[in-house]
């Protein structure tokens, strides 16, 4: 069942904002917690699994942090939410056999429906369609104003 909760409002919002901020170095994520005001036990549970399917690459060290692992035209907000919906384990209701026959020829179905049609336009949203919307609300990227000194 797509269920919106805070992780995946986290998620969404952790990738965006590593595409929107990234700059020559990786973003870390005390800066995504600040900006994003999420609570760092979400913040890093939630990238870590974003690591783990591929939608980010995470640098260890001083200088680490997160970027993107693909393009941000080729990471989707649908592919976002079938991770976190994995993370967090939640079993969809429309799956039950159980309940009455209404229940299960009628209302499950439509509701179904209901969530493949947004899943289909979730799956044709990507990440960059989101950090244009973020530069058309005026949003500033933190890694247009700093200095780029990498050759």
């Amino acid at each position: 069942m797509l269920r919106l909760s805070k992780k995946l409002l986290f998620a969404i919002e952790a990738v965006v904002d590593i595409a929107y901020n990234a700059g020559a170095q990786p973003v870390r994520s005390t800066e995504i917690s600040r900006r994003q005001g999420i609570p760092r036990r979400y913040l890093e549970q939630v990238l870590q699994q974003l690591v783990h399917h591929g939608v980010l690459a995470g640098q260890r060290g001083p200088r680490g942090g997160y970027r993107l692992a693909r393009e941000r035209r080729r990471i989707t907000v649908g592919e976002i939410i079938r991770i976190v919906r994995q993370l967090e384990g939640s079993t969809d209701p429309t799956d039950d056999n159980e309940g009455s026959e209404i229940g299960r020829t009628v209302i499950r179905p439509i509701w179904r429906d209901m969530q493949d049609e947004m899943m289909a336009r979730f799956d044709k949203m990507t990440v960059e369609d989101l950090c244009d919307r973020a530069r058309k609300q005026g949003i500033v990227s933190e890694a247009a104003q700093m200095p780029d000194f990498s050759i």
